[in-house]
């Protein structure tokens, strides 16, 4: 996500197809060390395309994506653990997906 966030920031700036060296620098600005595969991939993906285009087509496939729901009502059955066990796991759960999204998409920008 970092390197198409990396590009659009590009193309934002101005720069209407962005070189492998523009992402590096942006991506290494905010102190991530580049990787030349990923970065040669998006290039390769987006280069010549309109970028406002390519958001318009994504956010109509995001509209038919199914959102809402959950777990049916009820229960498996099986001998459930207590409340306060219950909460504590999620505790753990939410933390270790929010420690993994930071890394992955940069938000570790401001630390």
């Amino acid at each position: 996500m970092r390197y198409v966030a990396a590009y659009l920031l590009a193309s934002l700036g101005g720069n209407a197809n962005p070189s492998a060296a523009d992402l590096e620098k942006i991506i290494g600005s905010v102190g991530i060390e580049a990787e030349a595969d990923k970065i040669k991939k998006i290039i390769n993906e987006l280069k010549g395309k309109d970028i406002e285009e390519l958001i318009a087509a994504g956010t109509a496939k995001l509209a038919s994506v199914p959102s809402g729901g959950g777990a049916p009502a009820g229960g498996s059955g099986g001998s459930a653990p207590a409340p306060e066990e219950k909460k504590e796991e999620k505790k753990e759960e939410k933390k270790e997906e929010s420690e993994e999204s930071d890394d992955d998409m940069g938000f570790g920008l401001f630390d």
